[in-house]
């Protein structure tokens, strides 16, 4: 029988997962903090941050499928998105080279509320200054996107190894430090996302996998469907927020929750 308090924790754990995977504000960071104070059994707890994020991966997936499928009828529209994807594994390549090398000594060494913290407070202060210089983006399509451009954001995004830095926050300022608009350093981040992010949680469900109860295996079902919906809405905003404003408002938030939490575990 499912327990109402794990399942509020579910609920909340995959709200949470939703909301921040795609924004620049570093789901991990959040998930890590939140895992402070909402936790499961330490091994399910990894099992339940990992299947969480297959539900924000699947999200992003249903909603860019028309724009990933080169498969269509439309040869000349199936050559481009091909084009894309290829731009895709090229930026994914350095992330995948170095995770594999230092993955498990950076969960092992950094995964800590006080690293969030800091990178939280980095982070934020980083995109305040990027975000305050003028500039020109000479990048205004993913078409106009060089496979060195793409090869270079994926290094960028390698940062996003510290916990609480955001994957999302590396591709998109590291694109736009490149000359890329900011809505196409925003779809590109969502492309980045979906092999990276697969084959990341493909991996740790494959080391973290054990026989589950109906309990817990109705706890992921609640977090997983949670994370979907909620990351589906976040990725519909984010992109018609991209194309609009800057991404101030997510330093100033990145800011705030660095020096709070900070200031917590100094008066804790």
């Amino acid at each position: 029988m499912l327990n109402f308090f794990d399942g509020i924790k579910a609920i909340v754990l995959g709200a949470v997962e939703g909301i921040t995977e795609f924004l620049p504000v570093s789901s991990t960071g959040h998930l890590i903090l939140l895992n402070q104070f909402i936790t499961f059994d330490e091994n399910f707890t990894k099992l339940f941050d990992i299947v969480i994020q297959l539900g924000a991966i699947l999200a992003v997936t249903v909603y860019f499928r028309n724009k990933i499928w080169p498969f269509g009828k439309n040869k000349e529209k199936n050559k481009k998105i091909l084009n894309i994807w290829q731009k895709t594994i090229i930026g994914v390549l350095p992330l995948m080279f170095f995770g594999f090398l230092f993955g498990e000594k950076v969960k092992e060494k950094l995964f800590y509320p006080w690293v969030v913290a800091l990178a939280l407070l980095i982070g934020g202060i980083i995109i305040l200054i990027i975000e305050n210089k003028k500039k020109t983006s000479e990048i205004t399509s993913l078409e106009d996107l060089t496979f060195g451009t793409a090869f270079f954001i994926g290094l960028i995004q390698c940062l996003s190894m510290i916990p609480g830095t955001s994957r999302s926050a590396a591709t998109i300022m590291g694109a736009i430090i490149l000359g890329a608009s900011r809505t196409v350093a925003t779809e590109f981040s969502f492309y980045l996302a979906i092999p990276i992010m697969f084959a990341a949680s493909t991996y740790s469900l494959l080391k973290y996998r054990a026989a589950l109860s109906m309990h817990e295996l109705s706890l992921l079902v609640i977090g997983f469907m949670v994370a979907f919906f909620v990351a589906f809405s976040v990725v519909k905003f984010f992109v018609n927020y991209a194309k609009r404003r800057d991404f101030k408002n997510f330093g100033y938030y990145r800011i705030a929750l660095g020096v709070l939490i900070i200031l917590y575990f100094l008066v804790k």
